[in-house]
């Protein structure tokens, strides 16, 4: 049997996470909070013998990963491999805007007031294909739309991975949130933080999630 694991990271902080704004397929440069946010991760996965490394194709999460990888005993920044089927979700219209009003004005109509509340009792799947329903332009991805983008890509890091490799992959909230979702129990209503870290395991094509936004633990 092939076993791989995954390493999941989310980017550090940006300036619009500083600003409560959303951003999905938008981006920022990082803060320099989000910068040891990066450089946390990377002390704590340095001892990693990590076979390969990927980025979305964000300057967020590829400058995360560069800071990773800087600090990793295994790879270099010039191993830094980008693929765009990891971005964050695409929220289509409503990219930018202020979070709270905008989770406010959403979740309201439904009882609910927060981007987490909706999540916890929506399901983030079914929280994805409301943000296109209400999307007047109808850009925002759609649970569907967003897994035909994301498991092509997760699958070819896979199936690129020998036996018994580590792979360590910089990416989003969103998504992160979204895998485990799909691959485990675990609640999701709980925030990712920025640098934190989950991890998977894929045997055999079997994905599982081994533990969700560490921040401290042991990895």
């Amino acid at each position: 049997m092939a076993t791989i694991d995954l390493y999941l990271v989310r980017h550090g902080q940006t300036y619009l996470n500083k600003y409560h704004r959303i951003q999905g397929w938008s981006d920022s440069p990082l803060t320099d909070k989000g910068i040891a946010d990066a450089k946390r991760a990377g002390q704590r996965l340095a001892n990693i013998p990590f076979a390969a490394a990927y980025a979305s194709d964000t300057n967020r999460a590829q400058t995360t990963a560069k800071h990773i990888l800087a600090a990793n005993t295994a790879l270099t920044p010039a191993d830094l491999q980008v693929t765009p089927a990891l971005r964050e979700e695409n929220f289509g219209y409503f990219e930018g805007l202020d979070t709270g009003f905008t989770w406010h004005t959403l979740g309201t109509p439904v009882g609910l007031d927060s981007f987490d509340a909706m999540i916890h009792d929506l399901t983030i799947e079914k929280t994805k294909d409301m943000f296109k329903a209400q999307d007047p332009w109808h850009d925002a991805e759609d649970n569907a739309e967003f897994w035909a983008r994301v498991q092509p890509g997760l699958d070819a890091i896979v199936n690129a991975a020998s036996d018994g490799s580590s792979v360590v992959v910089a990416t989003h909230s969103t998504t992160i949130r979204s895998i485990t979702s799909k691959f485990s129990d675990i609640d999701v209503s709980i925030p990712v933080d920025n640098g934190s870290i989950t991890k998977l395991t894929v045997t055999d094509g079997h994905y599982s999630v081994d533990y969700y936004n560490n921040t401290d633990g042991a990895l």
